[in-house]
């Protein structure tokens, strides 16, 4: 006897439950093949369709879902998130709306109305969303996470690590949630290195410490005269991405004779980037949809010697992969200069300047002073013609940030109303998502008698425009405590030259680094008074200005900063000790 369509649906259902999306799926179809016009067949095969990461597909079918069943709030809502996920995003933004007509307060709607509406960097209005998510389910771990990191883009530092605190207090073995935590304490001027180490550490204690019994001693392989050292890259961010950007000169030029490359990506969708990444090593190898457990596996039977973070406690980050030490040597760098506390985290990397009279014991690994530089720059796109300061014809002095908004501390506004009161009728031109922190900051100037028309806002600009801009500063001001690091490259290799305060933390001290490279220790602060007293001095010699704007950029040129290949020998030269280090010692 032929079974019937709601019989069908109960086992298909049964299958999606389980896990069995494949099974599920060809169920789907047989329903639709009987009754070629249920909405409801539609939306479940697209589910399922998308479950298998067929997603294109399932935009298809839930479309169709839609089409059948317009007044189906739940249909809407998971268009929504298909749509989000094929970068949609004002898409995904008309179908959480739709699905919130139908039906008022639906939780999940509004959590993918806030996850769309942040991506399209409407922060404020994603913040609302998820508040509004989260008074419906109050629970709802994914709202508090992404309302945490939507607080921290616009530099709500408190706001931000009382998120992280609220998914904790209910769930502390949540590792996601206290990376976020740890990552946001960076941006805190209260925090100190001393602070951070402490969460680090517990981190560790709470998170990868369970996972030592797991971890398997290493067998020695021969030195490497007898084979080229195997050196594995891990990030989700090997895209249109900061991180992927600045791997790009190290990977085009290391010597693929003595190292073989390979590249292990949560990245997900590809891009341009992504591409370029992949054409120069020897293999790649999406670990997205693995578990740490799965992923440490692949990479043991890789054989890999010598095992790269490129994430720290950035989101998306895989420190409890290297919690299963999978390679015989870990090190961490790139994402921020900073500690992972891991640890199974043998090395960090460094350079003479960025932790020069710091503590390193407030770093859990060891530390690695690459001899010249951390830093390895390469620009984002063609570059424009420098230009000469804009204050020669404007008559006034343009200071600018461009770096993100979150680093931009009380304490580095407070310094910079103070500047631009030295400097009459200077203006400010900073980076900033569009939203009411706009008007707040500049109700800010304006109660220390700056007027509003002297700041200026852009908010994220492609490559092109975005580095134009820097044809319209004569000055860049580094934030703090986080500073700059690729920014500032970006502002010197247009001839901007930049003023910096040296930090109490690593993540402070990019810009004292980068400056260093270049022989120019006069814009480096000590205090802040010492910050205001150079940019001062700076804004009031134009001669000086355009001598440093006619010169900045082949200084950067000429510079470590640049030097990819050298860089790649550094590099490479530190892999080499840390295994020759490895194999004659006697750990696991």
């Amino acid at each position: 006897m032929s079974q019937t369509t709601d019989e069908i649906l109960d086992a298909a259902r049964d299958h999606h439950l389980a896990g069995r999306f494949s099974e599920a799926a060809d169920l789907y179809r047989k329903i639709l093949e009987l009754a070629p016009e249920d909405g409801e067949a539609f939306f479940l095969l697209g589910l399922a369709l998308f479950q298998l990461g067929h997603v294109a597909e399932a935009a298809d079918k839930v479309r169709r879902a839609v089409s059948l069943d317009p007044a189906v709030a739940e249909y809407h809502c998971d268009m929504a998130r298909i749509l989000f996920t094929l970068n949609d995003f004002p898409g995904a933004i008309a179908a959480s709306r739709k699905a919130l007509e139908l039906q008022p307060n639906f939780p999940e709607a509004l959590f993918n109305l806030g996850n769309a509406l942040c991506r399209t960097r409407l922060f404020e209005d994603g913040i609302d969303a998820y508040q509004h998510a989260l008074i419906q389910r109050p629970d709802a771990r994914d709202a508090a996470n992404n309302l945490g990191m939507a607080l921290l883009e616009l530099g709500r530092i408190d706001g931000a690590i009382a998120c992280f605190d609220q998914i904790l207090a209910s769930n502390p073995s949540d590792a996601a949630a206290r990376s976020n935590r740890i990552y946001a304490m960076h941006f805190n001027p209260s925090s100190t290195a001393a602070k951070i180490r402490e969460e680090l550490v517990d981190w560790n204690q709470q998170h990868a410490r369970p996972l030592n019994a797991t971890i398997i001693p290493h067998i020695r392989r021969p030195k490497l005269d007898s084979h080229p050292l195997r050196i594995g890259y891990v990030s989700p961010d090997f895209r249109e991405h900061v991180v992927g950007w600045n791997l790009l000169p190290l990977l085009a030029e290391h010597d693929r004779k003595r190292f073989h490359i390979i590249c292990y990506s949560s990245a997900g969708r590809a891009d341009a980037i992504t591409r370029e990444l992949q054409s120069h090593v020897a293999a790649w190898r999406d670990i997205s949809a693995l578990s740490d457990q799965q992923a440490a596996k692949i990479i043991r039977e890789d054989q890999i010697d010598i095992l790269v973070d490129l994430s720290l406690h950035t989101g998306g980050n895989r420190l409890l992969l290297f919690a299963r030490k999978p390679a015989p040597i870990q090190l961490t760098y790139l994402a921020y200069p900073g500690s992972t506390g891991l640890e199974a985290m043998d090395y960090r990397f460094s350079d003479p300047f960025l932790d020069f009279g710091q503590d390193l014991s407030d770093h859990t690994e060891r530390t690695i002073r690459l001899p010249r530089t951390y830093w390895c720059y390469r620009p984002g796109g063609p570059t424009p013609a420098v230009v000469p300061p804009p204050a020669l014809s404007a008559g006034i002095i343009t200071f600018g940030s461009l770096n993100a908004f979150q680093k931009i501390s009380g304490p580095t506004l407070d310094v910079w109303r103070q500047l631009m009161q030295s400097v009459p009728r200077s203006r400010l031109l900073l980076h900033a998502p569009v939203g009411k922190h706009r008007g707040q900051l500049i109700q800010g100037f304006e109660t220390s008698g700056i007027a509003d028309d002297r700041i200026e806002f852009v908010d994220r600009l492609p490559w092109s425009q975005y580095i134009q801009t820097y044809q319209r500063i004569d000055i860049a001001l580094d934030p703090f405590p986080y500073g700059g690091g690729i920014t500032t490259c970006d502002a010197l290799s247009m001839g901007v030259p930049i003023i910096t305060l040296r930090g109490k933390t690593t993540v402070g001290r990019g810009g004292s680094s980068i400056l260093q490279n270049l022989n120019l220790p006069e814009f480096i602060a000590e205090s802040p008074q010492q910050y205001i007293s150079a940019a001062t001095a700076l804004a009031n010699d134009l001669a000086l200005l355009s001598k440093l704007r006619s010169c900045l950029r082949e200084r950067m040129l000429d510079s470590p900063l640049t030097d990819a290949v050298q860089f790649a020998r550094d590099i490479e030269a530190a892999f080499v000790k840390m295994w020759d280090q490895w194999t004659n010692s006697t750990a696991v």
